[in-house]
């Protein structure tokens, strides 16, 4: 699977994405609302941005120790 360009972790399931963030909300495009669903997250067909529901089945958060053990392996 292809990683989404930036994934944004929220706690609503109704989430609105113009494209802005770092750069004016004139440069990046029209107003869409997502619905999360089951998945537990929801794709802007716009920017990619991938919006991920807090503590839903798409929540996941990498394990820091995995990350330490790999390391030093």
């Amino acid at each position: 699977m292809i990683q989404a360009p930036e994934t944004i972790r929220t706690n609503k399931t109704r989430v609105a994405c113009d494209g802005s963030g770092d750069i004016p909300a004139a440069l990046g495009h029209p107003r869409v609302f997502l619905e999360i669903d089951d998945k537990g997250y929801a794709d802007c067909g716009y920017c990619d941005r991938r919006f991920v529901l807090i503590g839903g089945p798409a929540d996941v958060v990498p394990d820091q120790s995995s990350e330490q053990n790999a390391a030093t392996a």
